[in-house]
């Protein structure tokens, strides 16, 4: 069956085929390891146990959920750590998830953003509309020169050539910087310096807007953990495969299986802290090495009192500085709590890794006290990412380099002697980067594990 109509049944039908593919199985034929609980695990496992396999979920974290990870360290304000968005809800398999269940969304509105200067004032009405001429110069002049390359480059390449032809002011090369920051840094978690200018932004979109969950993307990872067999705290160090089915040595236990659903992060495949037995074949090894694993991380603020717009939906700045503090998510227009959440990506997040906590909240409120002023109120309290130190993931996300696009993502997806199967967003050529992505490639791997 061809894997995209595959992958539109099931987001139509949902369970209704895992249970026809239950009645055409006799339960416990196979017993499946599926190494990792993150969203592609845990959609993987649900999705083989459904049909009647006898299926176990390895998770090396003393929690499900991977980089899906809610916060409820802070009474009555849960904070989402990972990921936060469901990227258009038309038709999304997430959003359906949480229709059904009646977990609450609220629509995030990227218009309804408060800009500030290096200053620290606002931005006119004239300059917001200059704003949107650059974004829209910005975009036009890519996609123009992309055109004119035979080979691929990265994005900062592009610029650096706008600049050289282009007569622009410094003022206006700080408005591109951060429109490129915000715009594209923040989306795929890299510094346009590595990013590929042909295929940065392939794949697909599901129409409809952005929502977030205020009281937790947790929600959806309980649903499909429910009435797994999950094993934490088991960290995979090796995986043989041959003719006699799967091994797999853990820092527990050795565990045997007719074939395993590996969703190991990419920054962890990139590591090689897990070993395979025979080694994976050429072109994964290829995919795994020219594929980047990005970084966006998040700093929460909690003060005593909302001192900032409360009707703005993001706010940013305009600094002078690339990525410094740039965007702000306004957790009090969502749910009324006195908490800021700031975005760094990419190059500035990696710098800030190595910094104390006190030193990231000092950084984060020199530019909030630029932006609402000298005599705001110290945070009460924070709570600060580092991913790329996550032992477990090594980074946020993958992205594309130049010389990488989809092909290479669907030699990183592509099964291994019949008894290794892939998934999670780094395998998603039609949703790279996204959680519905991740999702969606653990059913297309237990499809592929069905079919072989």
């Amino acid at each position: 069956m061809n894997r995209r109509n595959f992958l539109k049944i099931v987001t139509v039908l949902g369970g209704a085929l895992a249970m026809s593919r239950c009645d055409m199985l006799k339960e416990g034929d196979e017993t499946i390891i599926v190494i990792g609980a993150g969203i592609a695990g845990l959609s993987a496992a649900n999705t083989l146990q459904n049909w009647g396999y006898k299926v176990i979920v390895l998770e090396a974290r003393p929690r499900v959920g991977g980089r899906i990870w809610t916060s409820r360290e802070w009474e009555a304000a849960p904070l989402d750590m990972g990921a936060s968005w469901i990227h258009g809800v038309n038709n999304n398999p997430i959003a359906r998830l949480a229709d059904a269940n009646s977990i609450k969304t609220v629509e995030t509105d990227y218009d309804n953003q408060w800009i500030y200067d290096e200053s620290g004032n606002e931005l006119t009405d004239a300059a917001y509309d200059r704003l949107e001429e650059f974004e829209a110069l910005v975009q036009a002049y890519v996609a123009e020169t992309i055109e004119t390359l035979d080979d691929d480059v990265s994005l900062q390449t592009i610029l650096d050539m706008a600049l050289a032809e282009e007569d622009i002011s410094a003022d206006e090369k700080q408005i591109i910087l951060y429109l490129l920051n915000t715009i594209v840094e923040h989306e795929y978690a890299a510094d346009i310096n590595n990013l590929s200018a042909f295929s940065f932004d392939q794949g697909e979109e599901f129409g409809g807007e952005d929502v977030i969950f205020p009281e937790g993307y947790d929600q959806i990872i309980a649903l499909l953990a429910d009435g797994l067999d999950i094993r934490l705290n088991v960290s995979v160090q090796r995986v043989a495969y041959g003719d006699d089915g799967v091994t797999v040595n853990t820092n527990q236990n050795t565990y045997h299986a007719d074939r395993a659903v590996i969703t190991l992060p990419l920054g962890i495949l990139k590591s090689g802290r897990v070993a395979f037995s025979p080694d994976l074949p050429a072109d994964k090894q290829n995919a795994i090495q020219k594929l980047g694993m990005g970084l966006l991380d998040k700093v929460y603020l909690r003060f005593p009192n909302i001192f900032w717009p409360k009707e703005a939906d993001l706010l940013g700045y305009i600094g002078a500085q690339k990525g410094e503090w740039a965007e702000w998510l306004n957790i009090a227009h969502f749910t009324d709590a006195p908490i800021l959440l700031g975005f760094n990506a990419a190059t500035f997040a990696r710098q800030t890794e190595s910094w104390s906590d006190l030193q990231i909240v000092d950084g984060a409120m020199e530019t909030l006290r630029t932006m609402f002023g000298a005599n705001i109120p110290d945070p009460l309290d924070w709570q600060i990412t580092r991913w790329a130190a996550d032992p477990f993931a090594l980074g946020s996300y993958s992205y594309l380099t130049p010389g990488t696009d989809g092909d290479t993502l669907e030699a990183l997806a592509a099964p291994v002697a019949g008894r290794l199967f892939f998934a999670g967003e780094a395998t998603s050529s039609e949703y790279q980067a996204t959680v519905h992505g991740a999702y969606l490639s653990g059913i297309r791997a237990a499809e592929e594990l069905w079919d072989a």
